[in-house]
């Protein structure tokens, strides 16, 4: 299918969405959802002509041609600025276009004869409007800069991963999955990086206007414990307000997250000064992921939970050493993970595999502190087993709003993990009721994992 081709296509979809309605506050809920879904698919097709267009236009306003540049006879220095002055965006996104045009569109060698694009899978999910062109700029950059280091093969198999988790990702989810490839595809450079990053942590203090003020910039290992005890308190506060007999009375408990987080601090430094009671946190464990080959060669990288940035395994090491902190080798045996009606209540090991395969609340990626883990198929009406095909990690709006709404629930058959099939692999999906979305689209929850594997 062409370009253009595909841009009618999705104008098509869109009119039919918005079929019978004048204005947006005419479309019915079941409309709203199908037209946001069409108005996104638009813009992927948008995006996909756009690029190629910015990189003609690019190579008809190359340097070489000098006063015959096409951008220059517009009254432009480059291409980007053309661009960004004939569209509304900034400089830096147009050069953007640019970039992915020229790293998507089919090349030639010094004889003229035809060579695949330097990306041909970004070039493929871009023409298929599976892949929006900010996602398809940090995909082609993290790759770029790995390039060199990783060779082509490994930048390949990571363009075929990336490619695959990014579609139906929000940008922010595919920031996350970028960080975590770019320290598959480049295991050596990880803990330069971090060493950089832990010479400029800072705390500093100053007062002005009668208040005190705090900034702290800090790297992923030092910062781990910090953000872990601080949310565990977070989680414990909104816990006690749930749980209080009068929440309309005069001294309810009506603080902000920031202002629960900054007497999170304040508690946590009085408890030092003191350390006579415990500090009032829910959940708050700081775990360190990693694979066994890792960490036996001491090359690759690990995950902190609730951070993106991956910490080399020398630093995953040092962590481990202190206290509070739970190494989690993946690849080893481990405790048995399903229990089937034998108990109710997911044991620790279990919530632990669970975070391993969600990465927090599964619907909406609240960090994994802030969740509770709850049985898929009830225990008590539906005979639900506490095993891992049948548990999910939630916040407690989303597990209102499944309960509630009467979203479903499905988990995949995981593609690795233990003899008995409780892996952690699986993805979850969720399906929305048919009042929300009369097609019952599923849509994939869980974490924007880098997973070479799947």
């Amino acid at each position: 299918m062409s370009t253009l081709a595909g841009l009618r296509e999705a104008m098509s979809t869109l009119g039919e969405a918005w079929a019978g309605a004048g204005e947006a506050g005419d479309l019915s809920r079941a409309q709203l959802i199908a037209v946001s879904d069409a108005m996104g698919a638009l813009q992927r097709r948008v995006d996909a002509m756009h690029v190629e267009v910015a990189a003609r236009l690019a190579y008809e306003s190359r340097p070489e041609l000098g006063s015959e540049s096409l951008a220059k006879q517009q009254g432009f220095r480059t291409a980007a600025a053309l661009i960004a002055a004939t569209t509304g965006v900034s400089t830096g996104d147009a050069a953007r276009l640019v970039k992915v045009g020229e790293a998507t569109a089919p090349r030639a060698d010094l004889l003229g004869a035809p060579l695949p694009a330097r990306y041909p899978l970004v070039r493929a999910a871009l023409g298929s409007g599976a892949l929006s062109a900010p996602a398809a700029a940090m995909i082609i950059t993290v790759l770029d800069r790995c390039r060199v280091t990783a060779g082509a093969e490994r930048v390949a198999q990571g363009e075929r991963v990336l490619v695959e988790k990014a579609q139906g990702l929000a940008l922010d989810d595919v920031r996350k999955l970028v960080v975590r490839a770019e320290a598959w595809l480049d295991p050596e450079g990880v803990e330069p990086k971090e060493e950089e990053r832990r010479g400029k942590r800072a705390l500093t203090l100053f007062e002005r206007d009668g208040m005190v003020h705090l900034n702290a910039v800090l790297d992923a290992e030092t910062a781990a414990p910090v953000v872990t005890a601080i949310r565990g308190f977070v989680t414990a506060a909104f816990a006690a307000r749930q749980e209080a007999p009068d929440a309309e009375a005069p001294d309810a408990d009506r603080r902000t997250v920031p202002m629960i987080q900054a007497d999170a601090l304040a508690v946590f430094c009085a408890h030092v000064l003191g350390c006579q009671t415990r500090v009032p946190v829910a959940g708050a464990t700081v775990i360190v992921r990693m694979n066994l080959s890792d960490l036996e060669s001491g090359a690759g990288s690990a995950a902190i939970d609730g951070l993106d940035q991956p910490v080399s395994v020398g630093a995953a090491r040092r962590m481990a050493a202190g206290g509070g902190i739970i190494p989690c080798v993946l690849g080893a045996d481990s405790e048995v993970l399903d229990w089937g009606r034998e108990k109710r209540l997911f044991t620790r090991a279990q919530r632990l595999a669970l975070v391993e395969r969600d990465g927090g609340c599964a619907m909406c990626g609240l960090p994994p502190e802030m969740t509770k883990a709850h049985h898929i198929r009830w225990w008590k009406r539906d005979h639900g087993p506490t095993d891992l095909s049948n548990g999910v990690l939630l916040c407690e709006t989303c597990h209102h709003r499944i309960h509630d709404n009467g979203w479903e629930i499905r988990v995949d058959r995981p593609r690795h993990g233990t003899a008995n099939g409780a892996g952690t692999g699986g993805r979850v999906w969720f399906f929305p009721p048919a009042y929300v979305d009369p097609t019952r689209t599923p849509r994939l929850g869980g974490r924007a994992r880098f997973d070479i594997a799947a």
